[in-house]
């Protein structure tokens, strides 16, 4: 089952230098391996602005591609550091980077780091030594040392890497006089976890990010700032049910997936909602409060003991069209609710009933307004895509 294996949250947190266009960090990430391997790659540019974020991207992007193609990592950095583009002020070209490798189903993990502050994981508020690290020079850039660090997460634990406008956030300053350090973003996260232990990786990687902003003099980001966040625990499950199965016997079955096993759960369509109140002896009750404020959908309803209740394809179509858009401000109730559902869990499972409903092959609806079918295939691609949701689908 999808919720058996521990789900890898990762998110990240960026801000600009004051007064540039670019960011001079730059992240980029990339399953490999059918899924199971995450990679994650995080530099930063000499200096700031377009020169900087240049210089970071085009570190992440053959870094990325290195690390998928078991590119001995050496060689790897011997050729990004020979193709970077040379500086015209500093007569220098030069990135700093930490990739992270990492097996979700195993959760060993390799840490590679070339200038960027040293990483940290946390099991809870403890901090966890790598069991392996050893240190690689390259002889045709001696100065550009690396730290290979081997480590095993497990389940809870968190990993945490970023760039150095976090750890000298405060450089100068009375209280910072040698910048936050590695030392004070290790406290102020333990103190985070300590206070909310379940504090997502998105919140965790913002709130370091901000407050090391904070630290600088007038609140101003001095230099670019990156946190990224590695968060390793037990999936959140959605699952969405919709449309009738194909054949009425199956009735049973697809009803018992709508009362066991996920974290929350989704029922899209009419009919799908009689036929899961009929098996499960529940029913479907209506805030009538809600059918002035619900938009251009139909409100939702709560279905006693199972969960959240919708019209079934205008809503499924306008969350997908806003999940493609990357924005939802404006999303009617009912598909509002499907998208912060989303948004908060990790493992969607889409449950869809092979039924064809006649009503909608009316040639007289909108031409967007594509068969459950459909809709399905574009709303996984685009979690999966988009995302980094993972999407089972089965078909009733």
């Amino acid at each position: 089952m999808p919720g058996d294996t521990p789900f890898v949250e990762l998110e990240y947190c960026q801000l600009t230098h004051d007064g540039e266009c670019a960011c001079g960090d730059d992240f980029q990430w990339a399953l490999a391996d059918g899924g199971n391997r995450h990679i994650a790659v995080l530099s930063d540019g000499l200096g700031s602005g377009i020169k900087a974020h240049l210089l970071a991207n085009m570190t992440t992007t053959m870094a990325l591609e290195f690390m998928k193609s078991n590119k001995p990592i050496l060689r790897s950095a011997e050729i990004i550091m020979d193709s970077l583009p040379v500086c015209e002020v500093r007569k220098i070209s030069y990135a700093t980077f930490t990739i992270v490798d990492m097996l979700s189903a195993t959760g060993r993990a390799r840490v590679i780091e070339m200038g960027n502050p040293s990483y940290i994981q946390l099991r809870g508020e403890m901090e966890i030594p790598s069991f392996s690290r050893r240190e690689l020079v390259s002889e045709r850039w001696p100065d550009r040392k690396m730290d290979i660090s081997e480590l095993q997460m497990l389940t809870g634990d968190r990993l945490i890497f970023c760039s150095d406008g976090v750890t000298q956030a405060g450089l100068g300053t009375g209280v910072y006089k040698f910048g936050w350090r590695r030392s004070g973003c290790l406290a102020f996260a333990r103190e985070l976890i300590a206070r909310e232990p379940a504090i997502s990786a998105k919140d965790l990687s913002r709130a370091i990010a901000f407050n090391a902003m904070s630290l600088n003099k007038e609140h101003k980001c001095v230099d670019d700032i990156s946190c990224v966040v590695l968060y390793f625990r037990k999936p959140r499950v959605l699952r969405i049910l919709t449309g009738p199965p194909f054949h009425k016997e199956d009735d049973s079955a697809f009803a018992a997936l709508a009362a066991d096993g996920a974290d929350r759960v989704i029922i899209c369509g009419g009919t799908t909602a009689n036929i899961i109140t009929r098996e499960l002896h529940t029913r479907v009750e209506l805030d009538l409060k809600m059918v002035k404020v619900s938009g251009s959908l139909p409100p939702p309803g709560k279905m006693a003991n199972v969960g959240l209740v919708t019209e079934g394809i205008l809503t499924l179509t306008r969350v997908t069209t806003d999940l493609e858009r990357h924005n939802w401000d404006d999303s009617p109730v009912a598909a509002r609710e499907i998208l912060a559902a989303i948004e908060e869990s990790d493992v969607i499972e889409l449950v869809v009933g092979t039924k064809v409903n006649e009503a909608h092959q009316d040639p007289k609806l909108p031409i967007d307004l594509e068969i459950r079918r459909n809709i399905i295939r574009r709303l996984q691609t685009v979690l999966e895509n988009d995302y980094r949701k993972k999407v089972t689908l089965t078909y009733f």
